[in-house]
Formats: C-alpha cells, structure tokens, sequence
C-alpha cells in the first residue's frame, strides 16, 4: 500500500457531480464530471473522475483510508418527503418525478461506491453545509476565520454561519429551507428566461443594465430581511416546494408579466428586475457578513455554497464589510462539496492537525487540480485529425502568443491541469486584447455564441492589480469584482450619457473596454508566476509590448458547453468557433491552415488520449 492517508471525496445527483482526492490533508486531485463527459453540470455519480483522482495519485481504491460523501441522503429524503406531505395534493407530479432516482440511487449511495469504484471499506457521510464550510475554511490561509455558507438548499439548511479554528470547522446558526437566498435568486433566474442552476451568473451580469426599480416590492412582498441577516420568503409567490416551476401567476403580477421566454427580447424591465434581485442579494449577503463577524470576532471571513459565486456581492463585502480579508472556496457550488468532504473526514473525523499557515497562501494549488495531457498525447491526437500545426519552444511561447494577441487575434489556450470549479484560471481560457473596444461584441457572438450583454473578466499581473482595479490584494479565483480606477476611465459624451439599457454596450468608457462592465466594474483573476508559470509569462510579454499588464480571459467553451478539457475537446470549439488560433501546449494551430470540419463526421467517436 502507498505511504500516506488518502480520502476521496464525492458530490453527487444534484448538479456538478465531482469527485476529490486528498493525500494528508493535501490536495492532490479534483475534477467535476462534466468535464469528462461534455454534459453540463452532469449529476451522475463521477466514477470516471473518482478513477482520474486515483490514476493521478497512482493508487487504487483499496488503498483510501475512507471515502466521504458531501451531503446526508436520508436527512436530504425526509426533507422531499416532509415538503411534499406538507403541500399534498399539490406536489404530486413533482414527487413522482423525483422518486425513481431516490429509490434505485441516491438512498444506495454505499452499494454505489462499492459497485462503481470497487471500493469496500469505510465510508462517511457529511452534513451538506459543513461540506461547504470545510472547503472554504481547511484550504484558506488563514488559522482561524468565521465562514458564511449559502446555497439553494442542503439537507434542510439553505445558509449557516459558522467558525474555522485550526483543525475543527462549527456551524453556529441556520436558516432551513424553504427560506433560501439561492432559492430566491434561481426564482428570479426563471422568471427571467435563464436556466436555473447553470443562468444565475447571466442575471448578475444583466444587473448593472438596470435600476432597482424594485427593491422596494422585492422587500415588501418576497423576503423579509432582518438585521443579522436573517430572512423569509413569502411562499405565496413561489411554486418550488411543490410545482414544477419556481415562481407562479402571483409573482408574475407582482413583475408585470409572465417569465420570460428563453431567446426572446431582453427589455427594461428585465434589467430593472435583476438590479433589484442583485442589490437585495447584496443587502442580505453583507448584513450575515457582519452578524458572522460580530458573533466569532474573527478578523478573515470563508465563503462557500452556489450564492458564494455572486462575485459582485464578494467585493462588497470586501470593500465594505468588517473582515480584514475574504478566501472564496473556487469550486463554491456542489462540485466543491466533494474536496469540503474529503477534508472534513481528514481533520475532523479521524481527527488529524492542521498546522499554522506562515506562507499567507491558500493550499488550492491555483485550483488548477484536474488532468493535464502531455506533449506526446496532444501530438497524437492532431495527427490522427490532420491537423497542420507549428511546435513553440517554451521560451518562444510568451511572446509569440502576445504578439497574436496583440494583433487582435483571438487564442483558445489550453496549458497545463484543468481546472477546478466553474471558472477558467489560464488553464483552459480563450485569451484576447482587452484595449480592443470590439472584442467583446466579437467574442460573444462569434466565438461564445451567447448574449451579446455578457461582461468579460481580466487576467491581470498580480503586482499590477491595484494600478487598474480597486483593490489592494490578489483575486486568483476570479471571485470579485472591482471598480476599474478613475484615470484608466475615458469620460463620456452628453450622448453616451443618456444612453441605457442594451445601448450601454456600444459606449467605448476606458482604456481596457473589453473587460469594463457598464458599471465601469470588472471580475478580476490575478496571477502569481508560481500558480501558472506559462500563463504569468504570457501575460507579462504582453505587457512588455503593450505597457497593459492585462488580457481578457474567458472560458475556453461556447454557450451550453462545459469549459473544454481534452485536446479533442480543445480541437472541436476551436474548429467550430471563429477562435483565429489554438494552442494546445506545446502546438500552436493557425484557423486558417486547417482543413474546415467535416460536420458529417461523429467527432466525439474519433480517437483522443482523453
């Protein structure tokens, strides 16, 4: 057997199935299904990724200590049942969906381990939101923190506050479902013609489009806010605990219409709806923030869960919250739950210590935590499509990646481990010049093939962070957004003053437009060399060409699709996108040398070392 404790950690039948493999309390390995699979927050049980974490590591089940679960089955089964006895006869058709998976899966979560991974030994099963809490805290810098966790719903909890010391992680107060805050803002996404669980960060982008028309309405009638950050929602308006839909003919009044739908005419009003639901969040966010701090007196805040995600609400928190400094789990989402598991088991189950951190950097390794191709596998898979490509020597890569860029070429990059969590970090990116005012019209809609409103983030140079951006710390999660600095904003004409809604996008307002959001904000990734050596000199040659020290940086996939991971994968949104380059580490890929795809063709069958 392989020296060392290893612990796997599983997510799964939500959404974002994942799985995790820690060593010691190190984090080896983390990957969610999707990527494998090429389904969307795929919530089938990740066996293929459970054996990726084992292969990296170069052990087999029987050698893991245990195997943890991220959330409790049969407290989760009470929970549904309890919901749809309270609400009978009214969820009937919602139970009977949802019965078929309990009773043949979810309620058989050991006999799957044991089937799927060949695994016979312990296994465990975690509280949902400590799942969280512990991948906020057991990863972050810090000692000692309070932790704030909020999703859609766990067994019962939907948002607790909690306290990280050393090796132990408390949860101290709860809000139980049907209060939700994640709740709350997937209603919204319905009703706004996006898809819940995958559109939230769609109407955190429409927000700053619009006024907050409707706050006011939203605290009257939906959600009672107290002080410490408590709530409850008004279930009259909401269909979730026992319909198919998550908001009703009520709720419909209360917006002056039915819920949009999905593809159609984006209007005012839409806007104006996501300014509210986003400023509301915000409010509530902020006050648990201080209620958090105010009852652990901790001076570092950790947050996790889906609502975590909302980067806008992170910042201010950040900038206006009483915490010395935020860690922001990446993976926040379900797919997280399986590394919060696996480090809850190894710390407080089998009781393990957790030592100081002297270093001030999180032990997330970048999150780049997920497989990675070498040189030889990536050449066989563009010989075995006849692909016509050039090899870089990694001295020549930095700079003859910037001078593309520069020329306002748009790159699919793919270098390194993939990441882990729903952001590309430099791993899997398609990169571009931010000073373009077009590239973010061009990458939209002809690259990512989805709304034309959505904002674009920036890698920028970590020591260069705080001459662009209002901040004074690193970001390397690309979990908060800033405001972009004064002097690096161009000033607007009367008739780019008046100007709202959608026309806001044709106003060319800095120096960077490709990553200034209407609100002159950005969601901001740093990056450190020692995180992504490859990435960081890139970036840095840019620099030296441009005098920018940043890029835009976006997910290397186009809408509907999970961010990239193979070089199949690579090479199929490269072939299909009017993406101008493709480097697949150490290949560089010219669109207009290739021959066009052969659409007839089931690419997904051709070989790939994947």
């Amino acid at each position: 057997m392989s020296k060392g404790s290893y612990i796997l950690g599983i997510s799964a039948f939500y959404h974002d199935s994942a799985a995790s493999l820690i060593k010691d309390g190190q984090i080896l390995a983390a990957a969610q299904k999707e990527r494998f699979t090429r389904v969307k927050h795929d919530p089938r049980f990740p066996d293929e990724v459970a054996k990726y974490c084992l292969d990296a590591a170069g052990i087999k089940a029987s050698d893991l200590e245990l195997v943890a679960f991220y959330d409790k089955p049969l407290l989760k089964f009470e929970r549904i049942l309890k919901t749809y006895l309270n609400y009978a006869p009214l969820g009937v058709r919602s139970f009977l969906l949802a019965m078929p998976l309990w009773l043949k899966q979810k309620l058989h979560i050991p006999d799957l381990i044991e089937e799927r991974l060949g695994y016979r030994g312990k296994i465990v099963f975690c509280q949902h939101h400590q799942s969280h809490a512990a991948s906020a805290f057991f990863p972050s810098p810090f000692d000692e923190a309070a932790i704030v966790t909020a999703d859609g719903v766990g067994e019962w909890a939907t948002t607790t506050i909690g306290v990280g010391e050393k090796n132990r992680v408390k949860l101290l107060f709860e809000i139980r479902f049907p209060h939700s805050l994640g709740l709350l803002y997937s209603a919204f996404t319905y009703y706004l013609g996006f898809r819940v669980n995958s559109g939230e960060y769609k109407v955190m982008g429409l927000a700053p489009y619009g006024e907050p028309k409707y706050v006011d309405v939203i605290r009257r009638e939906l959600v009672d806010i107290k002080e410490d950050g408590s709530f409850k929602l008004n279930l009259k308006y909401f269909n979730y605990c026992a319909g198919l839909t998550m908001t009703n003919h009520k709720f419909d009044e209360l917006f002056g219409g039915p819920p949009r739908k999905p593809e159609t005419e984006i209007t005012q009003r839409h806007m104006d709806v996501a300014r509210s639901l986003q400023a509301v969040t915000e409010e509530i966010m902020l006050k648990l923030a201080k209620f958090a701090h105010a009852v652990t007196k901790k001076k570092n805040l950790c947050l996790a869960g889906g609502v975590a995600l909302n980067c806008v609400a992170n910042g201010i928190i950040l900038r206006e919250g009483p915490f010395e400094d935020i860690w922001i789990q990446p993976a926040s989402g379900d797919a997280g739950g399986s590394l919060g598991a696996a480090l809850f088991a190894h710390y407080q189950i089998l009781n393990n210590e957790r030592g100081p951190n002297s270093s001030g950097v999180d032990s997330q390794m970048g999150s780049l935590l997920g497989p990675s191709y070498s040189k030889d596998e990536v050449k066989e898979f563009l010989d075995s499509v006849g692909a016509v490509y050039t090899e870089l020597e990694r001295n020549e890569t930095p700079r003859t990646i910037a001078h593309l860029m520069a020329d306002g070429k748009m790159i699919g990059w793919a270098s390194g481990r993939v990441e882990f969590g729903p952001r590309a970090l430099g791993a899997r990116s398609i990169i571009a010049d931010a000073r373009s005012p077009e590239m973010q019209s061009l990458l939209n809609l002809k690259v990512k093939f989805r709304e034309s409103f959505r904002p674009f983030a920036p890698t920028v140079l970590v020591e260069n962070v705080n001459e662009y951006f209002e901040l004074d710390r690193q970001s390397p999660y690309m979990l908060v957004v800033a405001p972009l600095k004064e002097d690096k904003r161009k000033p607007l004409n009367e008739e780019e003053k008046r100007k709202r809604g959608l026309e806001l996008l044709k106003v060319d307002r800095s120096v960077v437009p490709a990553i200034t959001h209407v609100d002159y904000s950005a969601r901001i990734q740093t990056i450190r060399r020692e995180d992504h050596p490859l990435y960081y000199d890139t970036i840095k040659s840019f620099y030296e060409l441009t005098g920018v020290p940043l890029i835009v940086n976006t997910s290397f996939n186009v809408r509907g699709e999970p961010i990239v991971c193979s070089p199949k994968d690579a090479w199929l949104c490269f072939m299909r996108t009017k993406l101008d380059y493709l480097f697949i580490e150490p290949f560089l890929l010219n669109k207009q040398k290739q021959t066009p795809l052969d659409e007839d063709i089931d690419w997904q069958k051709i070989y790939s070392p994947d």
